[in-house]
Protein backbone atom coordinates (compact mmCIF):
# COMPACT_ATOMS: atom_id res chain seq x y z
CA UNK A 1 0.00 0.00 0.00
CA UNK A 2 1.46 3.32 -1.06
CA UNK A 3 0.02 5.66 1.57
CA UNK A 4 -2.27 6.02 4.54
CA UNK A 5 -4.69 7.93 2.28
CA UNK A 6 -4.91 4.97 -0.11
CA UNK A 7 -5.60 2.65 2.82
CA UNK A 8 -8.29 4.93 4.17
CA UNK A 9 -9.98 5.38 0.78
CA UNK A 10 -10.10 1.63 0.10
CA UNK A 11 -11.15 0.52 3.57
CA UNK A 12 -13.66 3.34 4.05
CA UNK A 13 -15.39 2.43 0.78
CA UNK A 14 -15.43 -1.24 1.82
CA UNK A 15 -16.96 -0.24 5.16
CA UNK A 16 -19.60 2.01 3.59
CA UNK A 17 -20.50 -0.86 1.25
CA UNK A 18 -20.98 -3.12 4.33
CA UNK A 19 -18.16 -5.41 3.17
CA UNK A 20 -15.99 -4.48 6.18
CA UNK A 21 -16.63 -3.43 9.76
CA UNK A 22 -15.42 -0.27 11.50
CA UNK A 23 -12.94 -2.47 13.38
CA UNK A 24 -11.53 -3.65 10.03
CA UNK A 25 -10.90 -0.02 9.06
CA UNK A 26 -9.33 0.77 12.42
CA UNK A 27 -7.09 -2.32 12.28
CA UNK A 28 -5.92 -1.49 8.76
CA UNK A 29 -5.15 2.11 9.67
CA UNK A 30 -3.31 1.12 12.85
CA UNK A 31 -0.68 -0.48 10.62
CA UNK A 32 0.33 3.06 9.63
CA UNK A 33 0.54 4.30 13.22
CA UNK A 34 -0.74 3.06 16.56
CA UNK A 35 -2.12 6.51 17.41
CA UNK A 36 -4.31 8.64 15.14
CA UNK A 37 -5.25 12.22 15.97
CA UNK A 38 -8.26 13.81 14.28
CA UNK A 39 -9.21 17.48 14.16
CA UNK A 40 -10.88 20.08 11.96
CA UNK A 41 -9.05 22.40 9.62
CA UNK A 42 -11.79 25.04 9.79
CA UNK A 43 -14.69 26.12 11.99
CA UNK A 44 -17.34 24.70 9.66
CA UNK A 45 -15.89 21.19 9.76
CA UNK A 46 -15.60 21.47 13.54
CA UNK A 47 -19.26 22.43 13.92
CA UNK A 48 -20.71 19.93 11.44
CA UNK A 49 -18.72 16.91 12.59
CA UNK A 50 -18.08 17.74 16.24
CA UNK A 51 -14.29 17.90 15.83
CA UNK A 52 -11.74 19.91 17.74
CA UNK A 53 -10.67 23.23 16.19
CA UNK A 54 -8.04 24.09 17.04
CA UNK A 55 -6.66 20.89 18.47
CA UNK A 56 -7.00 17.16 17.88
CA UNK A 57 -8.73 14.23 19.59
CA UNK A 58 -7.13 10.82 19.91
CA UNK A 59 -8.69 7.97 17.97
CA UNK A 60 -10.09 7.42 14.50
CA UNK A 61 -13.79 7.35 15.46
CA UNK A 62 -14.23 11.04 14.64
CA UNK A 63 -12.75 10.46 11.20
CA UNK A 64 -15.14 7.60 10.45
CA UNK A 65 -18.09 9.72 11.61
CA UNK A 66 -17.08 12.55 9.26
CA UNK A 67 -16.59 10.14 6.34
CA UNK A 68 -20.00 8.52 6.76
CA UNK A 69 -21.75 11.85 7.21
CA UNK A 70 -20.13 13.41 4.14
CA UNK A 71 -20.64 10.31 1.97
CA UNK A 72 -24.26 9.89 3.06
CA UNK A 73 -25.04 13.55 2.39
CA UNK A 74 -23.79 13.20 -1.19
CA UNK A 75 -26.08 12.14 -4.01
CA UNK A 76 -24.45 9.23 -5.85
CA UNK A 77 -23.36 10.25 -9.32
CA UNK A 78 -22.48 8.21 -12.38
CA UNK A 79 -19.56 6.06 -11.31
CA UNK A 80 -20.27 6.91 -7.66
CA UNK A 81 -17.31 9.21 -7.04
CA UNK A 82 -18.01 9.90 -3.37
CA UNK A 83 -14.57 8.71 -2.19
CA UNK A 84 -11.46 9.69 -4.09
CA UNK A 85 -7.73 9.28 -3.50
CA UNK A 86 -5.71 12.35 -4.47
CA UNK A 87 -1.92 12.20 -4.91
CA UNK A 88 -0.86 15.74 -5.81
CA UNK A 89 2.63 16.88 -6.71
CA UNK A 90 4.07 20.23 -7.88
CA UNK A 91 2.59 20.88 -11.30
CA UNK A 92 0.08 18.02 -10.90
CA UNK A 93 -2.80 19.18 -8.71
CA UNK A 94 -5.79 17.63 -10.44
CA UNK A 95 -8.56 16.81 -7.99
CA UNK A 96 -7.80 19.69 -5.61
CA UNK A 97 -10.05 22.74 -5.16
CA UNK A 98 -8.21 25.88 -6.20
CA UNK A 99 -6.56 28.13 -3.60
CA UNK A 100 -7.80 26.48 -0.41
CA UNK A 101 -6.16 25.49 2.86
CA UNK A 102 -7.02 21.90 2.01
CA UNK A 103 -5.25 21.98 -1.35
CA UNK A 104 -2.14 23.52 0.17
CA UNK A 105 -2.07 20.94 2.96
CA UNK A 106 -2.65 18.09 0.49
CA UNK A 107 0.17 19.30 -1.76
CA UNK A 108 2.52 19.53 1.22
CA UNK A 109 1.58 16.00 2.29
CA UNK A 110 1.50 14.56 -1.23
CA UNK A 111 -1.73 12.72 -0.48
CA UNK A 112 -5.34 13.23 0.59
CA UNK A 113 -8.80 11.71 0.49
CA UNK A 114 -11.82 13.61 -0.84
CA UNK A 115 -15.32 12.64 0.31
CA UNK A 116 -18.36 13.94 -1.54
CA UNK A 117 -19.88 14.16 -5.01
CA UNK A 118 -18.20 16.38 -7.59
CA UNK A 119 -19.55 19.93 -7.53
CA UNK A 120 -21.13 19.55 -4.08
CA UNK A 121 -20.11 20.24 -0.49
CA UNK A 122 -17.80 17.63 0.95
CA UNK A 123 -14.66 17.16 3.00
CA UNK A 124 -10.97 16.72 2.37
CA UNK A 125 -8.82 14.61 4.68
CA UNK A 126 -5.06 15.16 4.94
CA UNK A 127 -2.67 12.97 6.96
CA UNK A 128 0.60 14.23 8.43
CA UNK A 129 3.15 11.95 10.09
CA UNK A 130 4.13 13.18 13.54
CA UNK A 131 6.84 10.75 14.55
CA UNK A 132 6.92 6.95 14.19
CA UNK A 133 3.80 6.36 16.30
CA UNK A 134 1.42 9.22 15.46
CA UNK A 135 -0.57 10.09 12.36
CA UNK A 136 -2.53 13.36 12.44
CA UNK A 137 -5.61 13.78 10.23
CA UNK A 138 -7.11 17.18 9.47
CA UNK A 139 -10.67 17.41 8.12
CA UNK A 140 -11.42 20.36 5.82
CA UNK A 141 -14.77 21.58 4.52
CA UNK A 142 -14.55 21.89 0.72
CA UNK A 143 -16.55 22.05 -2.46
CA UNK A 144 -15.54 18.87 -4.24
CA UNK A 145 -13.96 19.75 -7.59
CA UNK A 146 -15.28 18.29 -10.81
CA UNK A 147 -13.35 15.26 -11.97
CA UNK A 148 -12.77 14.75 -15.66
CA UNK A 149 -13.38 11.44 -17.39
CA UNK A 150 -10.75 8.84 -16.62
CA UNK A 151 -8.91 8.13 -19.85
CA UNK A 152 -7.30 4.92 -18.62
CA UNK A 153 -8.63 1.71 -17.19
CA UNK A 154 -6.91 -0.97 -15.17
CA UNK A 155 -5.70 -2.75 -18.29
CA UNK A 156 -3.87 0.31 -19.58
CA UNK A 157 -2.53 1.08 -16.11
CA UNK A 158 -1.20 -2.47 -15.76
CA UNK A 159 0.59 -2.21 -19.12
CA UNK A 160 2.07 1.17 -18.25
CA UNK A 161 3.36 -0.16 -14.94
CA UNK A 162 5.13 -3.03 -16.71
CA UNK A 163 6.82 -0.45 -18.93
CA UNK A 164 7.55 1.78 -15.93
CA UNK A 165 9.33 -1.05 -14.09
CA UNK A 166 11.77 -1.30 -16.99
CA UNK A 167 12.09 2.48 -17.17
CA UNK A 168 12.81 2.75 -13.45
CA UNK A 169 15.43 0.02 -13.66
CA UNK A 170 17.09 1.88 -16.54
CA UNK A 171 17.01 5.10 -14.51
CA UNK A 172 18.66 3.35 -11.56
CA UNK A 173 21.35 1.92 -13.84
CA UNK A 174 22.06 5.33 -15.39
CA UNK A 175 22.34 7.03 -12.02
CA UNK A 176 24.59 4.30 -10.68
CA UNK A 177 26.87 4.69 -13.68
CA UNK A 178 27.77 8.15 -12.38
CA UNK A 179 30.49 8.53 -9.70
CA UNK A 180 28.61 7.95 -6.44
CA UNK A 181 29.46 7.40 -2.82
CA UNK A 182 29.74 3.79 -1.76
CA UNK A 183 26.44 2.67 -0.26
CA UNK A 184 26.34 0.62 2.95
CA UNK A 185 23.48 -1.49 1.58
CA UNK A 186 23.19 -3.04 -1.86
CA UNK A 187 20.52 -1.23 -3.93
CA UNK A 188 18.66 -4.49 -4.56
CA UNK A 189 18.44 -5.06 -0.80
CA UNK A 190 17.12 -1.55 -0.23
CA UNK A 191 14.54 -1.95 -3.01
CA UNK A 192 13.38 -5.28 -1.57
CA UNK A 193 13.02 -3.71 1.89
CA UNK A 194 10.89 -0.87 0.55
CA UNK A 195 8.67 -3.28 -1.37
CA UNK A 196 8.28 -5.48 1.71
CA UNK A 197 7.32 -2.46 3.82
CA UNK A 198 4.59 -1.52 1.33
CA UNK A 199 3.36 -5.12 1.13
CA UNK A 200 2.74 -5.41 4.87
CA UNK A 201 -0.38 -3.25 4.59
CA UNK A 202 -3.60 -5.16 3.95
CA UNK A 203 -6.18 -4.63 1.21
CA UNK A 204 -9.92 -5.28 1.43
CA UNK A 205 -10.72 -8.86 0.42
CA UNK A 206 -13.09 -7.80 -2.37
CA UNK A 207 -10.42 -5.88 -4.30
CA UNK A 208 -9.73 -7.37 -7.74
CA UNK A 209 -6.54 -9.23 -8.59
CA UNK A 210 -5.80 -6.79 -11.40
CA UNK A 211 -6.08 -3.75 -9.12
CA UNK A 212 -3.77 -5.49 -6.67
CA UNK A 213 -1.22 -6.17 -9.42
CA UNK A 214 -1.29 -2.54 -10.53
CA UNK A 215 -0.71 -1.29 -6.99
CA UNK A 216 2.02 -3.86 -6.42
CA UNK A 217 3.80 -2.81 -9.63
CA UNK A 218 3.48 0.85 -8.69
CA UNK A 219 5.09 0.09 -5.32
CA UNK A 220 7.96 -1.64 -7.12
CA UNK A 221 8.55 1.32 -9.44
CA UNK A 222 8.38 3.75 -6.51
CA UNK A 223 10.91 1.68 -4.56
CA UNK A 224 13.36 1.65 -7.48
CA UNK A 225 12.99 5.40 -8.01
CA UNK A 226 13.44 6.09 -4.30
CA UNK A 227 16.67 4.08 -4.22
CA UNK A 228 17.85 5.75 -7.42
CA UNK A 229 17.27 9.17 -5.87
CA UNK A 230 19.37 8.09 -2.89
CA UNK A 231 22.39 7.34 -5.08
CA UNK A 232 24.19 10.52 -4.05
CA UNK A 233 26.95 11.76 -6.37
CA UNK A 234 30.44 12.20 -4.96
CA UNK A 235 30.39 15.80 -6.15
CA UNK A 236 27.64 18.39 -6.24
CA UNK A 237 25.75 17.85 -9.52
CA UNK A 238 25.67 20.57 -12.12
CA UNK A 239 22.41 22.29 -12.95
CA UNK A 240 22.23 20.43 -16.24
CA UNK A 241 22.87 17.08 -14.54
CA UNK A 242 20.16 17.79 -11.98
CA UNK A 243 17.72 18.75 -14.72
CA UNK A 244 18.58 15.58 -16.63
CA UNK A 245 17.89 13.41 -13.56
CA UNK A 246 14.55 15.12 -12.96
CA UNK A 247 13.59 14.74 -16.61
CA UNK A 248 14.40 11.05 -16.37
CA UNK A 249 12.28 10.28 -13.30
CA UNK A 250 9.43 12.82 -13.52
CA UNK A 251 7.29 10.88 -16.03
CA UNK A 252 7.89 7.67 -14.08
CA UNK A 253 6.65 9.21 -10.83
CA UNK A 254 3.66 10.63 -12.74
CA UNK A 255 2.88 7.14 -14.07
CA UNK A 256 3.05 5.75 -10.52
CA UNK A 257 0.60 8.35 -9.20
CA UNK A 258 -1.78 7.75 -12.12
CA UNK A 259 -1.69 3.98 -11.74
CA UNK A 260 -2.34 4.20 -8.01
CA UNK A 261 -5.30 6.55 -8.34
CA UNK A 262 -6.83 4.43 -11.14
CA UNK A 263 -6.47 1.19 -9.19
CA UNK A 264 -7.95 2.72 -6.05
CA UNK A 265 -10.76 4.47 -7.95
CA UNK A 266 -11.85 1.33 -9.80
CA UNK A 267 -11.76 -0.67 -6.56
CA UNK A 268 -13.89 1.95 -4.79
CA UNK A 269 -16.42 1.99 -7.66
CA UNK A 270 -16.71 -1.79 -7.56
CA UNK A 271 -17.19 -1.78 -3.79
CA UNK A 272 -19.83 0.96 -3.79
CA UNK A 273 -21.76 -0.59 -6.68
CA UNK A 274 -21.92 -3.90 -4.86
CA UNK A 275 -23.53 -2.30 -1.80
Amino acid sequence: MCSSSASLALWASSWLADASSPDDVIDAMSEWAPMHLVGAGDAQAATVFGLQHPGYDEGIAGLLHAIRAAATASTPAAGDDRIKLVLPAPGAVSGLPVNTDFSRAALDSGQAVVIGTSGSAGIGLVPVIEGPDVLRWTVYSIVVPEHGHRDQGLGEAEYEMREAVRGAADALAQMQSLPTRTLDVDPRTRIAALIADAARHRYPAEMSDRAFRVLESADRVAAILTVAAGSAPTEAPTASATAAREELVRPLWAAVRTARTIAVATSIEAAMHSA
